[in-house]
C-alpha cells in the first residue's frame, strides 16, 4: 500500500476519516470514563494513546483503539475493589499479559473461541450497562452488583416519579437516546455528523439554554488526572481476586480487539491484520495507559467501522484521530466541563443495547439451542457474578457442549454361531456417555457369554476403560478377552 504522503488521494481521504473518527471517540471516551467511575480525562488519555501510539505499530491497518463499552462494567468493578490508583497498575500487567501472548503466538487461538461466548459475554456487559447507565441518567448513585442494578429498578422509578431534578435528568438522557435512534432517519448530508456527537452537543445546548440544574462532568485537567501507579499499588495485587482482575482484562480486551480485527478485515479489501502483532500492539498500548493510571484501551468496532466507512485508505487516519483528541484536551478542556452527565449516560445505554444481540437470539434458539444456551448462562452469569467468572463458565459450558456433541457412542450385539453375543463399540467413548453404555451393557442376558469389540471406536479415554475393564470382571469376561480386542 502507498503512503499517504506519497498519494494525495490517500492523504485527503485519510485526514477527512481521521476528524469522523475523532467526533466518534471524542463523547465516548468521556462517557466510558465517567460510566467507569474515574475522572473524564483517563478516557481521552486511552484514546490518545490508541491513536498517537498503537496507531503507529503494526497488526491492522485500520482498526481504531480506545476505551471500550465493553469494558466499562470491569473497569468499575476493579475501582470499586482495589480504588482507582491501583488501576494503572492491573492496566499495566494486563498489557504485559497480552505482549506475552502475541509473543507466544496466541492470537490465533482467540478466533477458536466460540461465537455464542463472545456474544454471552457482550451481552451481560451490555445488560448491566444499560441498567447501570439508568440510575445515572436520573443522577442517582447506582448499586454495585449487575443483580443489585436490576431489582433497583422499581426503587429508581419511584426516584424519578417523586424528584423533579431526577426527572429532568432523565429527560436529558432519554432525549439523548432518541436522537441517536432518530439519527439514522435523517437525510444523508446531516448523518455526516456523527450521531453521538450530535446527541451529546444537543443534550449540553438545551440544557445551558433552558438553565436546568443537572450534574455535569467534572474537569481536573489532562496532566492533573494522570496518577503513574505506585509501588504499594503493585503490592495489592498479590491476592488471587486482583490476579484474576488482571487475567480478565487482559483475556477480554485482547478477545475483544482480534474480534474487531476479524470484522474490519471484512469490511475492506486492503491488507489483513497479523493477529499475533495485533495483540501486541494493543499489549503495548495497554502497558503504556498503566503507567499513565489511564483505562484499558481496546479495539472498537464502532470507531474503526466509521473509520473504514469515512473512506481511510492507511493508519494515518487512527493516528490523526489521536492528535485532535490532544488538540481538544489542550484547547478546549472547559468544554468537557459543560456536558450533562446524563447525556453521556444515554450515549451508553444506546452503546449497551447494540451489544445485546436481540435479533439473533431467536434464529439461533431455532437453529442451535446449544449455542443459545451458552449464550444465555454467560450473559446471566456476568449479571450474577462477575465478568472473569461468568466468561470463564460459558466457555466451560461450551467445551461441555462441544464434548458432548462429538462422543457419539453406538452398541450393535449380535449373538455368534458358538453361542456368545459380540457387542460392537463405534464412535467416541467418553465419561460423558457412560451412563447410557452401561445401561446398555447390564441389560444384556446373563445366561451367555459376552465379548466386547473395541476395534471400530475412534477414541476410548481412560474412564471409560476403566468403567469396562470393571464391567467384564464382573460379568466374568476375563481382563486378557477385554485387552485383546
Amino acid at each position: 500500500m502507498l503512503s499517504p504522503l506519497k498519494n494525495p488521494a490517500h492523504l485527503r481521504r485519510d485526514v477527512l476519516a481521521s476528524l469522523v473518527v475523532f467526533l466518534v471517540a471524542l463523547p465516548l471516551c468521556v462517557g466510558v470514563a465517567v460510566a467507569s467511575g474515574v475522572p473524564a480525562e483517563l478516557g481521552l488519555i486511552t484514546g490518545i494513546v490508541g491513536g498517537l501510539v498503537v496507531g503507529f505499530l503494526p497488526g491492522s491497518s485500520l482498526q481504531v483503539s480506545g476505551p471500550a463499552a465493553g469494558l466499562t462494567v470491569l473497569v468499575f468493578e476493579a475501582v470499586q475493589e482495589f480504588g482507582l490508583g491501583v488501576l494503572g497498575a492491573v492496566v499495566l500487567l494486563a498489557g504485559l499479559v497480552q505482549l506475552a501472548l502475541g509473543a507466544m503466538k496466541f492470537g490465533r487461538f482467540f478466533r477458536a473461541i466460540t461465537v455464542a461466548v463472545v456474544q454471552g459475554m457482550l451481552a451481560g456487559i451490555g445488560l448491566v450497562l444499560i441498567f447501570g447507565q439508568l440510575y445515572t441518567m436520573a443522577g442517582v448513585e447506582q448499586p454495585r452488583s449487575g443483580i443489585d442494578k436490576i431489582l433497583g429498578v422499581p426503587h429508581l422509578v419511584t426516584e424519578i416519579a417523586t424528584s423533579s431534578q431526577a426527572l429532568t435528568a432523565f429527560a436529558i438522557g432519554a432525549g439523548t437516546i432518541a436522537v441517536l435512534v432518530l439519527w439514522k432517519k435523517l437525510p444523508t448530508q446531516a448523518q455526516l455528523l456523527p450521531a453521538p456527537l450530535a446527541a451529546v452537543a444537543l443534550a449540553t445546548v438545551a440544557t445551558t439554554v433552558g438553565g436546568w440544574s443537572v450534574p455535569r462532568v467534572e474537569v481536573q485537567g489532562l496532566l492533573s488526572a494522570i496518577q503513574p501507579p505506585g509501588m504499594s499499588d503493585f503490592a495489592s495485587l498479590g491476592n488471587l481476586a486482583a490476579l484474576g482482575t488482571v487475567l480478565a482484562f487482559a483475556l477480554i480486551a485482547s478477545a475483544e480487539s482480534l474480534f474487531s480485527a476479524a470484522a474490519v478485515d471484512r469490511m475492506h479489501d486492503g491488507p489483513r491484520t497479523d493477529f499475533d502483532k495485533e495483540l501486541m500492539a494493543q499489549g503495548v498500548g495497554n502497558a503504556i495507559c498503566g503507567v499513565l493510571g489511564a483505562l484499558p484501551l481496546t479495539a472498537v468496532i464502532v470507531r474503526s467501522s466509521a473509520n473504514v466507512q469515512a473512506g481511510a485508505k492507511t493508519k494515518l487516519s487512527r493516528i490523526l484521530h489521536g492528535l485532535w483528541l490532544v488538540l481538544f484536551a489542550a484547547l478546549l478542556p472547559a468544554a468537557i466541563g459543560v456536558i450533562p452527565l446524563a447525556a453521556l449516560a444515554g450515549v451508553l445505554v444506546h452503546a449497551g443495547c447494540k451489544l445485546v444481540p436481540v435479533k439473533d437470539l431467536l434464529p439461533l434458539w431455532r437453529t442451535h439451542r446449544g449455542e443459545a444456551l451458552v449464550l444465555a448462562v454467560t450473559a446471566i452469569a456476568i449479571i450474577t457474578t462477575n465478568m472473569f467468572e461468568g466468561v470463564l463458565l460459558g466457555i466451560g459450558l461450551a467445551v461441555i457442549k462441544s464434548a458432548w456433541e462429538t462422543s457419539h457412542i453406538q452398541l450393535d450385539t449380535h449373538e455368534t454361531t458358538d453361542g456368545r453375543l459380540l457387542v460392537t463399540l463405534t464412535g467416541s467413548a467418553t465419561f460423558l456417555r457412560l451412563p447410557r453404555m452401561l445401561e446398555t451393557l447390564e441389560a444384556l442376558p446373563h445366561d451367555k457369554p459376552v465379548e466386547l469389540d473395541l476395534s471400530e471406536l475412534r477414541h476410548l479415554d481412560h474412564a471409560c476403560r476403566i468403567t469396562l475393564e470393571n464391567w467384564a470382571l464382573q460379568r466374568g469376561t476375563t481382563i486378557g478377552e477385554l485387552a485383546k480386542v
